[in-house]
């Protein structure tokens, strides 16, 4: 299998495109700040990672900057912090403002002159709209949760994803799912039977971050700590 045998790239773009826990972590300054305990950067991403999966799970119509609210209220709770609906709402918006990693805006221009570019992501219009910005490039298909009215791992995403990509001509054999998260992205993967690239951006760390644990670990056909090293994997196959 090589990675020039596919027509479609379909990203996670939360975690793999979108520096999302560096976003987590300073848009909940203003809550951990008033914690009086100590919290390590694991300790907050691992704690969003709960009340986010467990909100989705419970309101998957919910769009997601009104579903973070929920989950820095829940997060204020479990802390003991008193705060405001309105400091709840500033979280929701803050996505809009989360960082790309250093290297996903170039690869992405280099892979849009090789596949189509689809992306599959938790998040709503309004939100990807200024991720996108970030990314600079057009993407051939944008499939977000509020479109779908649910959240991965659930099937639907992936349901939704499949039929509508057949829809134009690009078979689930040519399609090449690209994400980090094992949880959400790996795990339906291996599922649907979908070819799969995991950029394991957190391989310098230890455990899940912002995400939930897997249980038993998903397979994949490709790995790639960064874009960067996939784009140039791909250049050297082209050249080999």
């Amino acid at each position: 299998m090589k990675l020039s045998d596919f027509k479609a790239l379909t990203f996670d773009v939360y975690g793999t495109l979108i520096d999302w826990e560096t976003g987590m972590v300073t848009g909940l300054k203003p809550l951990t700040d008033k914690v009086s305990r100590a919290l390590t950067r694991d300790d907050i991403l691992e704690a969003h990672a709960y009340y986010e999966s467990t909100t989705q799970r419970w309101t998957p119509s919910k769009k997601y900057f009104e579903l973070l609210p929920v989950v820095y209220r829940r997060l204020a709770e479990e802390w003991g912090v008193e705060v405001t609906w309105e400091e709840c709402q500033a979280y929701g918006l803050s996505v809009r403002q989360w960082p790309a990693f250093d290297d996903s805006r170039e690869a992405l221009a280099y892979l849009k002159q090789h596949y189509r570019l689809v992306v599959l992501t938790n998040t709503d219009n309004l939100s990807f709209q200024g991720s996108n910005a970030r990314l600079g490039v057009h993407f051939d298909g944008v499939y977000t949760a509020e479109d779908i009215g649910s959240y991965k791992p659930t099937d639907r995403n992936f349901d939704y994803m499949l039929e509508t990509l057949a829809r134009q001509g690009i078979q689930k054999h040519e399609i090449l799912h690209t994400a980090e998260s094992m949880f959400h992205d790996h795990a339906p993967a291996n599922k649907f039977g979908l070819a799969n690239c995991w950029i394991y951006r957190r391989h310098d760390k230890e455990g899940f971050g912002a995400t939930m644990n897997p249980g038993e670990m998903p397979t994949y056909d490709f790995r790639f700590t960064s874009m960067k090293d996939m784009v140039a994997a791909h250049q050297a196959e082209l050249a080999g």
